[in-house]
């Protein structure tokens, strides 16, 4: 069973990772929010507010995951629904880096009052993922400070040290984010 010394683990880890993660965010310039690193592939195409809106509908998609982990005993997570952000990546360069910053600061009030309410034994439910497989609440939870280390590293321009482990090979989230939207506007 989870212990009382790693829920506190997680929670301290979130608070670093995304401190460093607000201070990269920070540091640029608007111009530099905006701007795409040569060479990159993949998520390392997107701008940096592009990356922050991402960051903001995955935390809100892994608190949907938490929320549905802890309803019902293992979930395919395929089935939850995610309610939108209110600034989907394709909008977010219309944004400042503060607006986004506001954005997580409001999203992440929410996660951490959710982690406060679950009991030790709800953080060993599960929760499946056809992309990440089977994980417990916990490790679900742990994707948080994972997640913004690397997109941290991305908007400072580094190459991160945190890769996801994928089942099989990474999805172009970029790639798919672009021919939704495509096929949105085309009204199909």
């Amino acid at each position: 069973m989870a212990t009382v010394e790693q829920v506190a683990e997680l929670k301290e880890k979130m608070a670093e990772e995304r401190a460093g993660l607000i201070a990269a965010a920070r540091s640029l310039s608007p111009a530099e929010a905006l701007r795409v690193p040569k060479d990159a592939t993949g998520e390392e195409q997107w701008t940096a507010l592009e990356q922050l809106a991402h960051l903001w509908e995955m935390e809100r998609s892994y608190d949907s995951w938490v929320r549905a982990a802890l309803g019902e005993e293992n979930p395919d997570l395929r089935t939850v629904a995610v309610e939108p952000v209110a600034i989907p990546i394709e909008a977010a360069n219309g944004h400042t880096i503060e607006e986004m910053l506001q954005a997580l600061g409001l999203e992440r009030a929410y996660t951490l009052g959710l982690i406060d309410g679950i009991a030790l034994e709800g953080f060993d439910r599960v929760a499946t993922s056809p992309i990440f497989g089977t994980l417990t609440v916990l490790q679900w939870l742990r994707s948080f400070y994972r997640h913004d280390r690397q997109h941290g590293a991305q908007i400072a321009g580094r190459q991160s040290d945190y890769k996801p482990n994928f089942k099989g090979t990474e999805p172009n989230q970029r790639k798919a984010r672009i021919e939704a939207v495509a096929k949105r506007q085309a009204g199909g």
